[in-house]
């Protein structure tokens, strides 16, 4: 979504390209931080497509989820940043009608499939909680890229009309103000999938919480036989029987343990994306309900759609935090020692 044209620019009425919107101070302060998201969301989204590209521990079909939204911020940084930039130190759009166009739909695209993968990598876990043995015999790597397939169609439908509307040249690149498209955007592009994901991850916590009570009940000591003896012959076979449930309860805790530090990395994630993008979303649409009557200062609205921005850079940032396979991988890939206890 487009934020920095969702206001008027202070250029709008043709005078802004010859004064500066902002003093040299904060326009250095500006370009800093600026360029800084555009550095850390270039470097680390490349990190990540390359760690599972080379990575056999990564290399689980659902992790192309992960490549795709990764490639998805790399063109946020690539194709959208540098003319939001320019847009905003400048005070007025300076590239053309036609670029306008096809800005605004990329930027509309690219935000709408960023949830849109978190919508459906939130599906696929839930699916891998509840029908996990037919799920793995049918998550194939085919499988999945049909839904990320499925994910950028449907992001390009709600960034059709920013292409539809001819925009003259001018000084101001902005979205259509209509309510009716406001809110039929916002909806489709972040509402809707956030209470998805919110559906979905509460009822996946609710199963995990059940099925580890459930284990633990399985773990408990059983009563002693009626006779309370057990006879040399049958000592043999029962050990036997109790390392056998012993390593198949081990290999059950070990892969509920890495699904549910999956899971975690995932609704981290899911809620990163949440808190960047939520003030922007909730003023745009708020703005095109009541109008003028809920009046928004410009610097607010700029630093809102900008926090949303900085969203693209911090998913590497969870994935090391939160995940091992991930730290491996990009320790490797920056040639950085692993450090072993003496």
């Amino acid at each position: 979504m487009e934020p920095a044209s969702a206001l008027p620019n202070t250029s709008g009425n043709g005078s802004g390209a010859s004064s500066a919107p902002h003093s040299p101070a904060a326009t250095g302060l500006i370009l800093l931080a600026a360029l800084s998201v555009l550095l850390a969301t270039l470097v680390g989204n490349a990190l990540v497509v390359v760690a599972i590209s080379t990575s056999r521990a990564l290399q689980a079909p659902q992790n192309l989820f992960l490549v795709s939204l990764a490639s998805a911020d790399i063109l946020v940084a690539v194709l959208v940043l540098p003319f939001s930039l320019a847009n905003e130190v400048m005070g007025y759009w300076y590239f053309g009608g036609l670029w306008c166009s096809l800005y605004l739909a990329l930027d509309v695209l690219l935000c709408t499939a960023s949830i849109g993968h978190l919508c459906a990598i939130s599906l696929d876990r839930y699916w891998a909680v509840t029908r996990a043995a037919r799920l793995n015999l049918r998550r194939s790597p085919r499988r999945v890229k049909g839904m990320i397939g499925a994910v950028w169609v449907a992001a390009a439908l709600v960034a059709l009309p920013p292409l539809l509307r001819p925009r003259p040249g001018g000084r101001e690149c902005q979205l259509s103000q209509e309510t009716w498209y406001v809110l039929a955007s916002c909806a489709a592009s972040f509402f809707v999938p956030c209470l998805v994901m919110v559906a979905v991850y509460c009822r996946i916590y609710r199963l995990t919480a059940r099925r580890t009570a459930a284990l633990l009940a399985a773990r408990s000591p059983r009563p002693a036989s009626s006779d309370g003896k057990v006879s040399g012959v049958g000592m043999p076979g029962w050990r036997r029987r109790s390392q056998h449930q012993s390593v198949l309860l081990c290999r059950r805790r070990l892969v509920r343990a890495r699904e549910r530090r999956f899971t975690i990395v995932l609704a981290v994630v899911m809620g990163a994306f949440v808190l960047c993008w939520f003030p922007f979303f909730f003023t745009y649409s708020l703005g095109a309900l009541c109008g003028q009557g809920c009046h928004i200062s410009k610097p607010l609205f700029n630093f809102f759609f900008w926090i949303g921005y900085c969203n693209s850079s911090v998913n590497p940032l969870i994935y090391t935090l939160f995940n091992r396979d991930f730290r491996a991988a990009f320790r490797r890939l920056l040639a950085v020692p692993h450090r072993h206890r003496t």
